[in-house]
């Protein structure tokens, strides 16, 4: 005679019972009475499920006082978590106990078990059993111990994915009712998890999922371990994840941009090839498209730059960094892009228009007096008598700064071109002295003037010797003033480059420079932005290419 099956739906007592005989089942007939009431018992969870969400869990503990027991009991049941959507419906009646705000100590006690039982439900390894019973179950079913378990994990994670993206749960729609404490607690037993490949899908719908709160629902231990696994490249997620992560939790965007930073100025790099790799690799420029992320790390650098006294690897990599972010940002949708003044509130917008256009933009024709506009607009900024403090003077320079591929541009087109030189002189001058405190960038102008004239006399000579340049290095190193040096070094070290007779005396003339003063890494720096100019950009002829090639090599060994 068949065994009747038939229980009360919503019989708590019952159940309980039940879950208390079935663990202490040894015997195949007791198995076998598991495996009939599974139907029902999903049953009963799916109503319990739907009681205890409406109540809170201090409620649900009143009503319930047992439930732990018996919720406990059938977590470590391999057959209940082995059944159809049990075990789902397992995991958010435990998130309906969890309190978001524990209040006193048996609260938090409460909460780390239910965390507990959660990551049991979530670990793959923590399901393993040489139990003679759990392995003839699961043989039954036809699967291996490592297959069912590597099912019941994606299963598991793709019903709950399922239902944060608002999908049906026996017709109900659970994006509408699953409240921010227990999306927490999910959060939450994901944190030991997070390296499990087959967690990401849920990972990605977690920082994807707001549900309506004005409060941060995720707790901060997943977002932090998230984020660590994603620096350490022990997990990948699509960009959307990413960025939604670092707009959601500020310690994690600053934390990768601090990463960032590190990791380029830690290691020796031969080309701006492998700095614009290492930076696109970190989704920073990509996320920067959003102003929020973009202001965040702006000022990192920023205060990178203040702290490093403007060293020139920081400054190479804030400018590499701001040409991949102008790239990533044209990549944009024309509809999801964000006007510029959200970037640069605080700027004169004419001044951002005109840097932020890219030399490839413009024919080369153009760019001297394109540069003028730069240096007029610039110009009459600095010399406002509303823009006298200190701060607004850092910012114009920090924004110019960002924008250096133009400088670079302008120092070769004093040369090159045939253009007016004050224009683009002053431009370079507020760039290496943005103060005229004393007359500074003034008497700058002048000396800086006097080596211009002295090289464009010589940029033809195709027969050009060290002895001809003695004028031009002695002022150099006569130079106390650094910033007066780097600018001076700045456009021999282009005059070598791009003259007719630079290439005879390249090497012997920079090696003597830059063994007397320090402006070593400023060269190298240079040397590295123009290589990667030409590259990008198809400029320069065969023999500048070469010589900035050789000058290269030998940099690399020295630096």
């Amino acid at each position: 005679m068949a065994q009747d099956t038939t229980v009360p739906k919503l019989n708590f007592e019952y159940w309980l019972d039940k879950a208390v005989e079935w663990g202490q089942a040894t015997t195949l007939e007791s198995q076998k009475d598991v495996c009939l009431h599974l139907p029902q018992l999903q049953e009963f969870l799916h109503q319990l499920y739907e009681t205890l969400k409406d109540v809170g869990s201090v409620a649900a503990i009143q009503q319930f006082p047992l439930i732990g027991q018996l919720l406990g009991r059938l977590c470590w049941n391999p057959f209940v978590i082995g059944y159809d959507e049990s075990q789902k419906a397992l995991m958010w009646c435990l998130c309906c106990l969890y309190s978001s705000e524990p209040q006193n100590p048996v609260e938090v006690k409460a909460n780390s078990w239910i965390c507990s039982l959660l990551c049991h439900l979530l670990s793959s390894s923590e399901w393993e059993s040489n139990e003679a019973e759990t392995n003839l179950f699961i043989s039954t079913l036809g699967y291996t111990s490592a297959d069912y378990y590597g099912h019941l994990v994606k299963n598991m994670i793709f019903s709950l994915v399922a239902e944060l993206r608002e999908n049906p749960f026996n017709g109900l729609n659970i994006q509408r009712s699953v409240s921010a404490s227990r999306v927490n607690a999910v959060s939450i037993c994901c944190v030991p998890l997070i390296t499990l490949p087959d967690l990401t899908p849920l990972l990605e719908t977690l920082l994807l999922y707001h549900g309506g709160s004005p409060k941060e629902i995720l707790c901060p231990e997943f977002l932090e371990a998230v984020n660590e696994a994603f620096l350490k490249k022990k997990i990948s997620l699509p960009d959307s994840a990413v960025c939604s992560l670092w707009l959601r939790h500020s310690p994690s965007l600053e934390k990768a941009t601090l990463h960032l930073l590190d990791q380029l100025v830690s290691i020796q790099l031969n080309s701006l090839e492998e700095v614009a790799c290492v930076i696109k690799d970190s989704l920073l420029p990509q996320a920067a498209s959003h102003p929020a992320i973009f202001r965040v790390v702006n000022e990192i650098f920023k205060n990178a730059l203040l702290e490093t006294d403007g060293a020139s690897e920081v400054m190479t990599i804030i400018q590499v960094f701001t040409q991949l972010f102008l790239e990533a940002r044209q990549n944009q949708n024309e509809q999801h892009k964000f006007p510029l003044k959200a970037y640069f509130p605080c700027h004169h917008q004419p001044l951002v228009r005109a840097l932020l256009r890219r030399p490839s933009e413009l024919p080369t024709t153009s760019w001297s007096q394109h540069l003028k506009n730069i240096s007029d607009m610039l110009k009459a900024l600095v010399e406002d008598t509303n823009v006298s403090s200190l701060t607004d003077l850092f910012e114009t320079w920090y924004l110019v700064t960002c924008f250096g591929e133009w400088l670079d541009i302008a120092a070769e087109q004093l040369l090159k071109a045939t253009v007016q030189p004050d224009a683009l002189l002053w431009l370079l001058a507020f760039y290496y002295c943005p103060q005229n405190e004393n007359q500074q960038r003034t008497q700058a102008m002048v000396e800086v003037q006097a080596v211009y004239n002295h090289l464009m006399m010589l940029f033809s000579c195709t027969d050009l010797s060290l002895r001809d340049l003695e004028a031009a290095v002695h002022r150099i190193m006569g130079t106390e003033q650094c910033w007066n040096q780097h600018l001076m070094t700045d456009l021999l070290t282009n005059f070598l480059l791009f003259s007719s007779g630079g290439h005879l005396v390249a090497q012997e003339c920079i090696y003597h420079i830059t063994e007397t003063t320090d402006t070593s890494k400023e060269v190298y720096s240079l040397l590295l932005r123009t290589a990667y100019r030409f590259k990008h950009h198809g400029e320069g002829n065969q023999r500048t290419v070469k010589l900035l090639n050789e000058l290269l090599q030998k940099f690399t060994l020295k630096v």
